[in-house]
């Protein structure tokens, strides 16, 4: 039988998304299904990693039903996930020892405050690994599991544990423990890996006092990691041939392939990366230098500069499930759009802290300028402006960075199908917004650097013809409006971190 299709996984910060594309990148089916948010204490994250073994392999089995194909037509599985989770495991049983550790979770902010005193440690970690020190990054994760999972530091020292990002719990689990891998783009956020070597660093390593022997070997983004073994619905032998971040991936799947091209996605948290080619730009703004990918035949790595809001579309389900405000997600254009503007309300996300360019986990989340005339309409625009908004100072330290202007932004994701929204970017932003015909690009990334991986595309020259504009926002709002704007934006933000 031939091997016709892609099979992408996203594993995301709310579900799993399992993808089945054909040559042309066309969609044939996409399967979505939520996993539980575990939140054990005030600002700490979890999620169940067996729910998420089951979310990946009950999609598996409905998009080939969906997609009406055989799984030995698969080709390649490529597999996208939300970055700097992290899970630890016994390599005997292949059993989770704790929850996975959430990149929202905030519990290791102590440990990031006293590491912060040291100002060489810091600047270590920056020049090593393009990061800042702050509990968003897998590091200060694994250290907390190894010292407050009992027995965890004693199984590790008899080399009975592993750990590593979703990828590698999932490639694990796909190849029936074969598979203990991970990309460079993965390992990248982890605070662990030199961004220069592409390899762990024993100085980083000793910093988070992680021992060597329980990380995943890593690798290149796009090529074989192994093959599958022991996956309900699926034949063994199938290669699993792309590993990307999330955000990585979404670059990718946008054809974001030249130095300056960038993309913002608009997920639970919105992500803005700009791709700099084999040149790693040190951010003096807040942001972060991070690899992008590594593809087959390339000798060096490609690099980006990141910029990451962790509140995004979060805050829209903030709304529909704490504030009970809306139904659906999908509600809340149509509710924003009944007021022409939020009469000087500001909703300030910081429900887990301000990431760039602030980088102040102590921040929280807080509405400005109500008055008794603010109704559920003004909060729910105030609320898709804070999604735009975040997103403009992002920017903004990205052009500073790089010492010249964008002229627009690709879009993806959930919420970019939302116009209203897509409109406030561009007018905030003061760049043009282009959405593409497929905002799923986090997946189709997945599935580029999969078929890259086994020639399923012989290059990137097919992937650029695969891309198509659906819709570009250009910008309606005038210079001096968009200033005052987005400077009552700041005095918004700058009362949340004063208090």
């Amino acid at each position: 039988m031939a091997e016709k299709f892609i099979l992408a996984i996203d594993q995301g910060t709310t579900g799993t998304t399992v993808c089945v594309l054909d040559s042309d990148a066309k969609m044939l089916a996409s399967v979505n299904n939520e996993h539980p948010q575990i939140y054990p204490n005030p600002g700490w994250v979890e999620h169940d990693p067996e729910a998420i073994w089951k979310s990946v392999v009950d999609g598996i089995r409905d998009a080939l039903a969906k997609a009406k194909i055989q799984a030995a037509e698969i080709a390649a599985i490529g597999i996208t996930n939300q970055r700097e989770t992290v899970v630890l495991w016994n390599k005997g049983n292949n059993r989770p020892i704790y929850n996975a550790i959430v990149w929202q979770c905030r519990r290791t902010t102590e440990f990031c405050n006293k590491l912060k005193k040291s100002k060489a440690a810091v600047n270590k970690l920056r020049k090593k690994t393009g990061l800042v020190v702050d509990p968003y990054f897998s590091a200060s994760k694994i250290k907390w599991l190894l010292d407050n999972v009992q027995g965890a530091r004693a199984l590790a020292k008899q080399d009975q544990l592993r750990v590593g990002t979703i990828d590698s719990f999932l490639m694990w689990r796909l190849s029936a423990g074969q598979i203990h891998k991970t990309d460079v783009s993965n390992a990248s956020r982890t605070q662990l890996m030199n961004i220069q070597s592409g390899k762990w660093d024993p100085e980083l390593l000793k910093i988070f006092n992680v021992p060597a022997n329980i990380l995943p070997e890593i690798c290149g983004s796009s090529g074989e990691f192994g093959v599958t073994k022991g996956v309900p619905g699926l034949p063994d032998g199938i290669p699993i041939a792309g590993v990307a971040g999330d955000q990585q991936a979404a670059l990718f799947g946008q054809a974001c392939f030249d130095v300056g091209s960038a993309k913002c996605t608009f997920g639970t948290g919105s992500f803005l990366l700009m791709n700099t080619g084999a040149k790693r730009v040190h951010s003096r703004s807040g942001l972060l230098t991070t690899v992008a990918w590594k593809l087959k035949n390339d000798k060096k790595m490609t690099y980006a500069l990141e910029g990451g809001a962790f509140i995004c579309g979060a805050a829209v389900q903030w709304l529909r499930d704490q504030m009970q405000f809306i139904k659906h997600s999908s509600e809340i254009e149509a509710l924003a759009k009944q007021v022409k503007t939020t009469d000087g309300v500001f909703l300030i996300p910081a429900f887990v802290g301000l990431g760039a360019p602030y980088w102040d986990p102590e921040a929280r989340a807080a509405i400005v300028g109500m008055t008794r005339g603010t109704s559920r309409a003004h909060l729910a625009r105030a609320t898709l402006e804070a999604m735009a908004l975040q997103n403009v100072d992002i920017l903004v330290a990205m052009e500073k960075d790089l010492g010249k202007k964008i002229s627009s932004v690709r879009v993806d994701g959930g919420a970019a199908q939302d116009d209203l929204l897509m409109q406030m970017q561009a007018d905030f932003l003061g760049r043009s917004v282009e959405r593409p015909q497929q905002t799923e690009s986090t997946v189709l990334g997945a599935a580029f650097l999969a078929g890259l991986g086994v020639g399923f595309w012989p290059s990137l020259k097919e992937l650029r013809q695969v891309w198509s504009l659906q819709k570009e926002f250009q910008v309606q709002l005038q210079a001096p409006a968009r200033k005052t704007h987005v400077e009552a934006w700041h005095r918004a933000i700058e009362r949340v971190r004063e208090n």
